[in-house]
């Protein structure tokens, strides 16, 4: 098992039962993201990819904040003046992990929202495959209190995920909103006292570990991908993924649920997971 203790400064990983749980930790700015976090998180998901005994990804928040979005003394006032060329590479840097790398990360992901979470958080937020919240969480896109617009691609995560009036309506006012709110408006999957976070994302990570991983990376994908085809482009595509997926699965899982269920009769697919690993 690979020892992660003390091996970032800003980021927090322990493997438990199959489940990474990846902690911002820089309480003391409520886990604001600065560019020494971001470069960290990079170096993270990189080993937790190849790490066979994590299977799930949960990203969390120490203390009583999720993340506070971007750090602005250390993205904005420490990088005025500096040449354009940089400021470009902290941008980059900011992107690479909290959209495109998690967003199409090879193992799944869940965003344990644990406390506050605002701005540029949204981006990773949504970047992650499912979210539960804190009913004690305050969320916030409290940019305009700043007098600049959302960063980043905030706009865009909520845009996908909150719904045309609510994310225009945050945007435009700077109001904060609750975990259960989050969760009512489909920016989360769920909301729980902050008490029973933990077990609650714990449970939702064992359901996906029972799955066909090979079958779930390609399910999440497509999906993802299909968002943003057109009805013509996502029938060769998503058809491509199900062969892709067919050829890649070591477990042959669509031979062994359609045998179960056609064959065998031991399962019902619509309430049940076929048997993994069945010779």
């Amino acid at each position: 098992m690979a020892d992660y203790q003390g091996r970032w400064s800003c980021v927090e990983v322990e493997v438990e039962d199959g489940i990474a749980w990846v902690t911002l930790n820089r309480p003391a700015k409520r886990n604001a993201m600065s560019p020494t976090l971001n470069r960290e998180m990079l170096e993270v998901l990189d080993a937790i990819e190849v790490d066979r005994d994590a299977d799930i990804l949960v990203l969390t928040g120490a203390g009583e904040s999720w993340s506070a979005g971007m750090d602005l003394k250390e993205y904005f006032r420490e990088t005025d003046g500096q040449e354009e060329i940089m400021q470009e590479r902290v941008r980059r840097e900011c992107s690479e992990w909290q959209w495109r790398r998690l967003r199409f990360y090879t193992k799944a992901t869940i965003a344990a929202v644990n406390g506050w979470c605002f701005g540029g958080a949204f981006s990773p937020l949504v970047a992650c495959d499912l979210a539960i919240a804190a009913d004690e969480a305050v969320f916030g896109l409290s940019e305009i209190n700043w007098g600049i617009p959302p960063g980043n691609l905030v706009s865009k995560a909520v845009a996908d995920t909150m719904g045309h009036r609510q994310a225009l309506y945050y945007i435009m006012t700077g109001k904060t909103f609750t975990g259960q709110e989050a969760a009512a408006m489909g920016l989360v999957n769920a909301s729980v006292p902050r008490t029973r976070l933990r077990e609650e994302v714990k449970a939702l990570a064992q359901v996906l570990r029972e799955k066909n991983q090979v079958v779930l990376r390609f399910a999440r994908h497509g999906f993802k991908r299909c968002r943003e085809l057109t009805w013509e482009q996502n029938e060769d595509y998503l058809y491509a993924k199900v062969d892709q997926s067919n050829h890649r699965d070591p477990e042959q899982g669509r031979q062994q649920g359609l045998r179960q269920f056609l064959d065998e009769k031991t399962i019902k697919p619509g309430l049940q997971t076929y048997r993994r690993n069945v010779d």
